[in-house]
């Protein structure tokens, strides 16, 4: 008889006999034998809530039972175990050729015929334990590797998104020391997204994307970006030339997401009722991305401080975008802002400007 090691000592083993004297007899055995964890149940009809609430090793089954046949037992089993490797060992009085086939076929790795030989199934028992033991252990080192490349891949991500934000922060940062502005608008874009209805991959994308909106700011002369007072009509108009800058910046690229950058750096300046610019473009024909990104971008832009203003408070900011409700902003987004507020408000306290 083939000696089981501590690893196959451990492994789980469910018993199927409508008889009880059966399975005693085969828990007994086990149990000498070394085995640890065995569990025998006397009604089939048990076995599929039980591999359902726990992970078998091996399960030895009965063919002729009352309620359920071991046939039928593994028919229940087959969706269960289809991404797994169960080993089952059937035990059975029959010797027809038709029963062993189909019981191969739905899913069987062995017989024992009854009256079974001590020596002979325990040595089948280790034999498929071993089996399960590397497959176990393999499915152990894939979900280990399965977990690094996780790991890896959302370091990544990160990385990614914080270049992004940097890259960002390079436009703001002229008008604004700590740069937060572009955390805070790309988050609350996303919190946006998703109140309208925007699946969770494009609320992220829109996330990753929407900190480079005012990328080309980067060259606007200082003395029109930093200038405390009004701009004249031909500083305004220079001003507005950040949109193409940034566009061309972004421009030319396959990746979605620096399609989806451009499209709100070039955006999100519209207006609902077409007097935004670059385009004048007007009501739905605006990008959903640019209008979720113009009611972000506003709302932090007029809570922040900036050289030429100081920071509204958040109420006379909240009123300006209700107030806007259709001129500036879409109705419906507007309708989604105010649902989010809170949510809002915590992205601006936890990503806070220094002082």
């Amino acid at each position: 008889m083939t000696i089981p090691s501590q690893r196959l000592q451990k492994l789980r083993i469910l018993v199927v006999d409508d008889n009880p004297a059966n399975v005693k007899l085969l828990e007994t055995m086990l149990e000498m034998a070394g085995y640890e964890d065995v569990q025998g149940v006397t009604d089939p009809r048990l076995v599929l809530p039980l591999c359902r609430e726990s992970r078998f090793d091996l399960i030895l089954l009965d063919i002729r039972m009352p309620y359920l046949n071991g046939i039928q037992v593994m028919e229940q089993l087959v969706d269960l175990i289809k991404d797994d490797y169960l080993p089952i060992l059937v035990l059975t009085v029959e010797k027809d050729r038709a029963t062993m086939l189909k019981a191969l076929e739905i899913g069987a790795k062995d017989f024992v015929t009854k009256p079974f030989d001590r020596d002979e199934i325990l040595n089948r028992i280790a034999n498929m334990l071993e089996v399960r033991d590397l497959y176990n252990e393999r499915r152990r080192q894939n979900e280990i590797l399965e977990e690094k490349v996780k790991e890896r891949t959302k370091e990544l991500a990160d990385t990614r998104l914080e270049v992004i934000r940097r890259l960002g922060r390079a436009g703001e940062y002229r008008d604004n020391e700590t740069g937060m502005h572009v955390i805070r608008m790309s988050k609350s874009s996303q919190c946006l997204a998703l109140a309208a209805g925007l699946s969770e991959n494009e609320a992220e994308l829109i996330l990753q994307a929407s900190p480079m909106h005012d990328l080309g700011k980067i060259g606007i002369p200082d003395h029109i970006l930093l200038k405390p007072g009004k701009l004249t009509a031909d500083e305004w108009n220079i001003m507005k030339t950040h949109v193409d800058i940034g566009v061309d910046i972004l421009d030319g690229h396959k990746a979605e997401l620096m399609q989806k950058a451009r499209t709100i750096a070039l955006t999100h300046h519209e207006k609902w009722d077409g007097s935004g610019y670059p385009g004048g473009w007007k009501g739905t024909d605006i990008p959903i991305e640019g209008r979720i990104s113009a009611i972000a971008d506003v709302f932090d832009a007029l809570t922040s401080v900036r050289p030429y203003k100081q920071a509204w408070p958040v109420e006379k900011a909240v009123a300006y975008i209700r107030d806007n409700d259709g001129i500036h902003f879409d109705p419906d987004l507007v309708t989604r802002f105010n649902e989010v507020l809170p949510e809002i408000l915590r992205i601006r306290e936890d990503y806070a400007d220094e002082d």
